[in-house]
């Protein structure tokens, strides 16, 4: 309760089974070929030293929209954030909340150019070049002493389809999220953001639309990014 006050935002979440991730795509009528597509990558060490210090860095490239990076505190007490930050217009605040747990975390976001993502993916251009001075700072003030930006391994990329529309007889945007991961394996998550007073009044209006609508959700919860740092972490090992 006190970590929703004290939030900009809430996101509520689930993942939905694979064995029912086909009847769930029938029952909500979504249409593969109007799907965002996006394309995932996360920095980190092969074992993953951002991670322990609850640090998550990642950037991304977005169909029709451009590309996007985040450097991520999670998790955090927002009454212990500086004042400095809590009111930067790019840094926000959310609880991310779903069956069984909640996390909050702080995100600084920035915007690149829409040809850097690519060309540090190629190892054309160092990562720091991604970021803005800001995020950059907020990097070094919580990263493992002596560890740059540019010391990081590329984690992905993770490809992504993304939904965001009001399905019929529900009142708010639905966002559905389809992660593809290289050894085939998928997270289906459904999410709406809200109001942190508003939550448990959409998380409410939220489970009995998608139980209405036939989704299965008692399945074993699946964090998207867990997944995807868990993987290439693996990956990166396995290769040195």
């Amino acid at each position: 309760m006190q970590l929703v006050k004290e939030a900009d935002s809430v996101e509520l979440k689930t993942s939905v089974p694979e064995s029912e991730q086909r009847s769930a795509v029938r029952a909500l009528g979504l249409d593969p070929l109007v799907a965002q597509i996006r394309q995932v990558y996360f920095f980190d060490t092969p074992d993953l030293r951002l991670d322990a210090h609850g640090l998550i860095v990642r950037a991304r490239r977005v169909a029709r929209r451009g590309d996007d990076t985040v450097v991520k505190l999670r998790p955090v007490d927002p009454e212990r954030m500086s004042s400095g930050l809590r009111h930067s217009a790019d840094f926000g605040v959310e609880v991310d909340a779903m069956p069984g747990g909640f996390v909050c975390s702080g995100s600084l976001k920035g915007a690149p150019s829409r040809a850097e993502v690519r060309q540090v993916a190629a190892g054309k251009a160092p990562i720091r070049k991604l970021f803005t001075k800001p995020q950059r700072k907020l990097f070094a003030e919580h990263a493992p002493d002596g560890l740059e930006l540019d010391d990081l391994s590329l984690l992905g990329p993770i490809f992504v389809l993304k939904f965001k529309w009001p399905p019929m007889g529900y009142d708010r945007k639905l966002v559905v999220e389809l992660w593809l991961y290289p050894d085939d394996s998928r997270i289906l998550e459904l999410s709406t953001r809200c109001a942190p007073h508003e939550t448990f009044d959409v998380a409410t209006e939220t489970r009995s639309f998608l139980t209405d609508s036939g989704v299965e959700l008692s399945g074993e919860q699946a964090p998207k990014t867990r997944r995807a740092l868990d993987f290439f972490s693996r990956q990166l090992q396995d290769s040195t």
